[in-house]
Formats: C-alpha cells, sequence, structure tokens
C-alpha cells in the first residue's frame, strides 16, 4: 500500500473532537486523510524525551505489514502487541489518553490502521468502524494492542501476550472484563489456552461467563493474591527506552521487571478455573 502521508517526526496528540470530524464516512470508505485539518489540530507533547520521536514505532507497523503481507492481517496481532508495549514506551496514566491513539492512527499509520481493518471493496480498503482510528481503548487499533500486552505480561515475560492474542475472543471480549485486571486471573486464563482446556472461541467466551458470574461469590483476589509492582522499576524502564536496543524482530524483548505473578496464585486460579468450565454453557457442546 503506498504512503500518502508524511510521518511526523514526533508523536503528538490529537484532541478526540478534532479526530471525530477527521473520521468522516469518505476516510472510511477508503478517501484521502484531511490531512490540513490534522496537521492543524495535533498538538506536541512538551517532553522532548527520545521516547516520543515516531521512527521506531513507525518502523515497527511497516515491518508488520511486511512480514504479514500474505497472510490475513489479525494473525500479526500476537506478534505485534508485545513490540508496541515495548517500543512505545508509556506509563498507565499516558496509555488512557486518546489523544496519543487519535495522533497515532491519523498522523503515524492510518494506512496500518486500512490494512488491519479494511476489507476491500472497488479498489480501496474500507473500514468499517470510525473507533479503529478513534475510539475507546477496547477497540481503537493500537491502545487495544498495547493494553492487552500491558494486562497479559508476567512482568518482563511477553510470552503469556502472544498466546493470549493469537485469539480473537481475548481481544475483542475478555480483555474489557474487570476481572482481566486481577493478574494472576489474567495469567490463569492464559494457562488454559497454553494447555488446551480452552481452544475456541466459543469456549473461551463459556469460561468467561462462568468466571464473570461466579465473581459474585467468589473473591479471586483472596483466592489468588497477587504482589504489588515496583513502580520505580517501571518508570525507569519507560525512561530508557533510546538506551536499548531496537526490538528483534526474530524474537520476544523484554519487558519491565517490574514484578511477575505469584505462581501459586496462578495454580490455584487455574485449577478453579477447570472447575468453572466444565459445568460452563458453551454454545454447540454437548454437556
Amino acid at each position: 500500500m503506498a504512503k500518502t502521508f508524511e510521518c511526523p517526526a514526533r508523536i503528538g496528540r490529537i484532541t478526540d473532537s478534532v479526530a471525530n470530524k477527521a473520521v468522516t464516512r469518505n476516510l472510511l470508505d477508503g478517501g484521502p486523510l484531511p490531512i490540513e485539518m490534522l496537521v492543524r489540530g495535533s498538538t506536541v507533547t512538551a517532553d522532548e524525551s527520545p521516547r516520543w520521536e515516531a521512527a521506531d514505532l513507525r518502523g515497527l507497523l511497516e515491518e508488520t505489514m511486511s512480514r504479514f503481507r500474505d497472510e490475513k492481517p489479525s494473525a500479526s496481532d500476537a506478534w505485534l502487541a508485545p513490540r508496541l508495549h515495548y517500543t512505545l514506551r508509556l506509563t498507565r496514566a499516558e496509555a488512557v489518553d486518546t489523544a496519543l491513539w487519535n495522533f497515532i492512527a491519523l498522523r503515524v499509520a492510518p494506512d496500518f490502521v486500512r490494512w488491519r481493518w479494511g476489507k476491500e471493496k472497488d479498489g480501496r480498503l474500507v473500514v468499517s468502524q470510525a473507533a479503529r482510528f478513534s475510539g475507546p481503548w477496547y477497540k481503537q487499533s493500537f491502545s487495544l494492542l498495547w493494553w492487552a500486552a500491558e494486562i497479559f505480561r508476567d512482568g518482563e515475560d511477553y510470552r503469556p501476550v502472544e498466546i493470549a492474542c493469537r485469539n480473537q475472543d481475548v481481544l475483542n471480549t475478555a480483555l474489557r472484563l474487570n476481572i482481566c485486571r486481577h493478574r494472576p486471573t489474567a495469567q490463569a486464563l492464559v494457562e488454559l489456552l497454553e494447555d488446551e482446556t480452552i481452544r475456541t472461541g466459543r469456549e473461551l467466551n463459556g469460561l468467561v461467563r462462568a468466571v464473570t458470574t461466579a465473581d459474585s461469590t467468589l473473591m479471586y483476589e483472596r483466592l489468588g493474591p497477587d504482589q504489588p509492582r515496583d513502580p520505580s522499576i517501571l518508570q525507569e524502564w519507560v525512561e530508557s527506552g533510546h538506551l536499548d536496543s531496537v526490538y528483534d524482530p526474530g524474537r520476544l524483548p523484554t519487558g519491565p521487571m517490574d514484578g511477575s505473578v505469584p505462581y501459586r496464585s496462578v495454580e490455584e486460579l487455574a485449577k478453579l478455573y477447570k472447575e468453572l468450565f466444565k459445568g460452563a454453557h458453551v454454545r454447540g457442546r454437548k454437556n
């Protein structure tokens, strides 16, 4: 896909009001970007840190489109999510800023949004949902993957992120549920995916419903207690991105060493969830 825009040197912000005016039906149908409006509506962060430079992020997204050009674009999610998180070093407070994600989608990589979410129609890639450019965190193209990596990483280990993001129902349903904010629960779900207790989207949805229903009577935090992360280590990792090597396409990067999930907690919750799954309603399954 030919690039028809100029990627800025630094990552900035575009407010939701500007983004909503820019993401018209014409743009979603494959029409041109309103470049002048987007440039006028962009602001640059006051922080002059190298972590806001756009080149590495742009390179990662170009690498993704090239690497998966002969596959379904959704196949790229599991590969991209950990590398996006590693490349775009953010605190959680920064990552809730929709203006940041608007800027990335509309100024840094609008072609990626079309590549990942577009459907071919009359020679154009049509994106059905405006939220893929500008929308809630669990639908916007880049915030979705960044938060998936943040929620499912086990400290510095991104391997659980890959496992979780191979299942589209994790991204479409489970990710947004409050139960996944509890780190041992998120890791227990990954364990059930990895050992193939859960193999299909229907099975995952059945388990999630069962776990969510049981949450009214079971205290997961008591059954599987977590340990607090070390915020100072996380902050150091965020600020030192320019000193670390650029991601290696051939292997997983290493995330912030701010604390792994207690194994015993994951083990206890995985055992519980397997029992809940046995009685869960799974469409098409004969119980």
